[in-house]
C-alpha cells in the first residue's frame, strides 16, 4: 500500500509539530511538508504534491477558506479542516465544506492545546479516509436539478403523517444535505428525520445554513417536538434522535443513550425507531460516509416494513463510499442514485405513495 502523504498547514508551530508527530506514528502515513499559511501551502502543493492537506481555518497571511478555493480551482485535492468550536469557527468549516473540504477536525480546546493527543486517532482515520475521497469542486446551485413540483391532497389537521423519510450520512454529508434538502420542494407532504455525524455545536450551524439555501424548513431537532411535513429534523451532536409516536402524532425523542459503533447520533438508531412505527410508510436515504452505520437499521426496517423504500447514494457521488456500499451489500437498497437524483427518487417515491391512497 502506498504511503499517503500529506501537508499541515497551520499558523501555529506547537499545532504543526502535534499534527505531524500524530500522522506521522500512522505507519500508512507521512508528512512531507508544513507551511503556516495558505500561500505558502499553495507553493508547496506545486512541489510536493501531497495526497492530503490539513488546513487550518483561521490563518494569517491567507485564511483556510481562500486556500481551499484557490485548491478546489487550481488543484482539486483532499483537505480535512482544522476548527475551533465556537459559531464562527463552525460557520467557517461548513462553508469549508460546501466548497469542497472532505472532512474536519475540531481542536478540542482552542489553536494551542495539549488536548489535541485526546483526539489522535480521529486524527488518523479522517485523513487515512481523505486520501481515497471523492473530491470535487462544489458545483453552483443553478446547475443542480430543478426542484421537482408535487401536488398533494388537503389534508385534515391532526391526521398522522403517511410517509416519513429518514436520512443518514457522515463524511462528506453537509455538502450532500445542501444538494439534497434544497431541491425538496415547499409542499413536501412528509418530515424528514436526518442524523449527520457531527459534535455537538456543529450540527445547529448545520441546520441554520441548510435552512436559509432551502425551501422547506430545515432545523435541529427539539426533544418532543411533534414532527411536521415539509420540515428537515437535524440530530444534534452528541444526541441520539428517535421517533416515537404520541397520541396520533410522531415526535422527535432525543437522549444520550451510549454511541453506537462510535456514533452519537447514529443512523442505526434512527432508522430502528423507524422500524417501530406502523403508521407509516418509511422511505430511508443512506449518503455518503466512513463505515456501516445505517445498514443493521435498514435490515430492521425492511424485516418490518417489507414495502418500505430503501435508497443509497451512488459509488459515483459518494465522497466516500462507506455507508453507501454497505446499505447496497445487504441486497436490500430498491434504488441506488447519485446525489443530485435523490430529492428527485423522493418525490417520485412520495407521489406513488399518494397515488395508491387516493
Amino acid at each position: 500500500m502506498k504511503t499517503i502523504e500529506v501537508l499541515v498547514v497551520d499558523d501555529s508551530a506547537f499545532m504543526r509539530k502535534m499534527i505531524s508527530n500524530i500522522l506521522n506514528a500512522d505507519s500508512r502515513m507521512r508528512v512531507v511538508g508544513i507551511a503556516p499559511n495558505g500561500e505558502e501551502a499553495l507553493a508547496k502543493v506545486q512541489s510536493l504534491k501531497p495526497d492530503v492537506i490539513t488546513l487550518d481555518v483561521e490563518m494569517p497571511v491567507m485564511d483556510g477558506i481562500s486556500t481551499l478555493k484557490r485548491l478546489m480551482s487550481e488543484h482539486p485535492i483532499p483537505v480535512v479542516m482544522l476548527s475551533s468550536l465556537t459559531s464562527k469557527g463552525a460557520e467557517k468549516t461548513l462553508q469549508a465544506i460546501s466548497l469542497g473540504a472532505v472532512d474536519f477536525i475540531e481542536k478540542p480546546s482552542g489553536s494551542i492545546s495539549l488536548d489535541i493527543q485526546k483526539i489522535e486517532k480521529e486524527i488518523q482515520s479522517k485523513v487515512f479516509a481523505a486520501a481515497n475521497a471523492n473530491v470535487k469542486p462544489s458545483a453552483p446551485r443553478e446547475t443542480l436539478r430543478k426542484r421537482p413540483e408535487i401536488t398533494i391532497r388537503p389534508q385534515s389537521v391532526g391526521t398522522l403523517d403517511k410517509v416519513i423519510v429518514g436520512i443518514g450520512t457522515s463524511t462528506g454529508g453537509p455538502r450532500a444535505l445542501q444538494q439534497v434538502l434544497t431541491q425538496i420542494p415547499k409542499n413536501f407532504p412528509a418530515p424528514i428525520v436526518v442524523v449527520q455525524h457531527m459534535p455537538p455545536g456543529f450540527t445547529k450551524s448545520l441546520a441554520e445554513r441548510l435552512n436559509t439555501l432551502s425551501d422547506i424548513q430545515v432545523k435541529e431537532a427539539q426533544n418532543g417536538e411533534r414532527l411536521e411535513n415539509g420540515v428537515a429534523y437535524i440530530a444534534p451532536g452528541g444526541y441520539h434522535l428517535r421517533v416515537r409516536k404520541i397520541g396520533s402524532t410522531l415526535a422527535a425523542h432525543l437522549d444520550q443513550d451510549e454511541p453506537r459503533s462510535g456514533h452519537r447520533p447514529s443512523v442505526d438508531t434512527l432508522f430502528e425507531s423507524l422500524a417501530e412505527q406502523n403508521v407509516c410508510k418509511v422511505i430511508s436515504v443512506i449518503m455518503t460516509g466512513m463505515g456501516a452505520d445505517g445498514s443493521k437499521g435498514l435490515k430492521l426496517i425492511k424485516q418490518k416494513h417489507p414495502s418500505s423504500i430503501s435508497i443509497a447514494e451512488s459509488e459515483r457521488t459518494s465522497v466516500v463510499y462507506g455507508m453507501p456500499q454497505a446499505a447496497f451489500k445487504t441486497n436490500l437498497v430498491d434504488h441506488v442514485e447519485d446525489v443530485d437524483a435523490i430529492s428527485h427518487s423522493l418525490v417520485q417515491q412520495i407521489e406513488k405513495v399518494m397515488r395508491r391512497s387516493q
